[in-house]
């Protein structure tokens, strides 16, 4: 059964979503009419609940894909698609130290954090305190929230501890930060990047030959989706054609 304080999505019959807390006394509101949250606590995940007006509801357990769409947001955030590939190729997993520094309004910290478990710990940087406050929120609505240490810095200052497993840059002039990244992560461990035009990518590969790294990638993530329609499968009519380049790479001895 469903517990109090527990976050839910609701899904009405279009497929629009909703995702909240259960709190007894709480109504949603949709053109379909209106839902008692109360009764959500009858029910458990895959049932289905009815507005007033007799309207059909799933109730469904949020997935990490759902968090991430649905986070407040005052920047635009890293996507699904990127976050994926960047969690499999930094290793992050249960028990992962990761340190990450631009956390804007925190759909990668939050995927840190959903990985690395009760065991793991992510340290989140931002020079922005509205960026920090934004995420912290958000991480908090998530759940996630004491799995992340947040705070405001300047990370050309360094990161003020080491051995981290994992790190990764979301800032506008990464290259201006290489050695410091270098010095927080382990030896051998892999370091990434996120960066949306060329020429900031060409600026970031010449500070990383220069530096204490080895195995440098670049790539871009492509998606591509499809209508669910049997009669008239095909492509949608309209794709996002590019969100970024991410560029990876590892620390070698220093």
């Amino acid at each position: 059964m469903i517990s109090p304080g527990e976050l839910i999505q609701l899904v009405s019959p279009q497929g629009k979503k909703y995702l909240m807390t259960v709190e007894a006394g709480k109504e949603l509101h949709t053109h379909h009419g209106k839902i008692d949250i109360s009764e959500v606590l009858e029910k458990d995940f895959g049932d289905e609940i009815k507005t007033h007006l007799g309207k059909v509801y799933h109730i469904l357990k949020p997935t990490l894909y759902d968090l991430i769409k649905n986070i407040e947001r005052k920047t635009q955030i890293i996507y699904p698609k990127d976050i994926g590939y960047i969690l499999v190729r930094l290793g992050v997993g249960p028990g992962s130290k990761v340190v990450e520094a631009g956390c804007g309004s925190g759909s990668l910290t939050m995927s840190f954090a959903y990985m690395v478990g009760e065991t793991g710990k992510v340290y989140s940087f931002d020079r922005r305190e509205e960026f920090v406050s934004l995420c912290k929120k958000n991480l908090t609505k998530a759940g996630l929230e004491s799995r992340v240490v947040l705070e405001v810095r300047d990370i050309s200052e360094g990161f003020g501890f080491k051995s981290m497993d994992c790190g990764f840059l979301d800032v506008r002039e990464p290259w201006l930060y290489v050695e410091q990244l270098a010095e927080v992560v382990k030896n051998g461990s892999v370091v990434g990047f996120l960066l949306p035009t060329t020429n900031q990518v060409t600026k970031l590969l010449e500070a990383l030959e220069k530096g204490p790294f080895i195995d440098i990638d670049v790539v871009e993530i492509m998606l591509r989706r499809y209508k669910p329609i049997y009669e008239r499968f095909r492509p949608d009519d309209r794709m996002v054609a590019h969100t970024g380049f991410l560029i990876f790479a590892r620390i070698k001895n220093k």
